[in-house]
């Protein structure tokens, strides 16, 4: 007998009871890691709930990890590691981007991953990751003043936080990196500012070859917040008193 059956006067939501009774098979091993999940039809019928309801719940198990799902195909049972909650929250994350205050708070989070990734990279890194770095920098310079630059300083700063060999770190930067970047207004005179940023790539590399943790670590945080504050919007100004309608 189904969880909806067996506690009719239960006052919780139809979609979190069918999404917990599904996580328990699924942990229990009813459906192994890997295994197609029944199909919204089967679900509805089993529990009595309507497809939205069934598609709520079966995107909540999504969400916490016990199922993965591509466009258009059939949810696939999965057991939840940190790396793929992270995923499967990203995009409500993301969300936030609009408003302002919660922007600055992910940018915040940004500062805080790279800085501690410079400084790391400039104690350990080896050559396989200095190479990566290198390629990465020359990349960068070549698409200053195109369309590709945004691309190519996200691999960058990527690579440097691929240094320090941490997965969920690297997950946290890839779920935020781009969509920030993307969000952020154009500037006025776009190679100008692409020479900027490059040459700041050029002066944490140079810190990171060296193993200069100080330099690496302030030029990063310099970077950042010099990058942030150029993209941020000018409030705008009141007209002229003698502008103004008459009341």
């Amino acid at each position: 007998m189904s969880m909806l059956a067996a506690e009719p006067e239960e006052l919780r939501r139809a979609p979190d009871l069918i999404a917990d009774e599904l996580i328990a098979q699924i942990r229990g091993g009813d459906f192994p890691p890997d295994t197609p999940l029944p199909t919204e039809r089967e679900l509805c019928e089993r529990f009595a709930a309507s497809r939205p309801t069934v598609r709520e719940a079966l995107a909540q198990i999504q969400m916490r990890g016990y199922a993965t799902a591509g466009v258009g195909k059939r949810p696939r049972a999965a057991l939840p590691s940190i790396a793929t909650v992270l995923r499967g929250t990203g995009d409500l994350i993301r969300e936030v981007l609009g408003d302002a205050e919660s922007g600055a708070h992910l940018e915040q989070m940004r500062q805080f991953i790279e800085s501690g990734a410079a400084r790391e990279a400039a104690n350990r890194a080896d050559q396989i990751h200095l190479a990566k770095l290198q390629t990465a920098l020359e990349q960068n310079f070549n698409a200053i003043g195109t369309a590709d630059f945004a691309p190519t300083d996200i691999a960058f700063h990527r690579a440097l936080v691929s240094v320090v060999g941490n997965p969920l770190i690297l997950t946290l930067h890839d779920m935020f990196v781009s969509t920030m970047i993307a969000h952020r207004p154009p500037t006025d005179d776009a190679a100008r500012y692409d020479r900027i940023a490059y040459d700041e790539h050029r002066e944490i590399y140079h810190a990171v070859l060296d193993g200069d943790v100080v330099t690496a670590t302030d030029v990063m945080d310099r970077h950042l917040a010099r990058s942030y504050r150029a993209r941020l919007k000018a409030p705008q100004q009141a007209r002229p008193t003698s502008d103004r309608p008459a009341d």
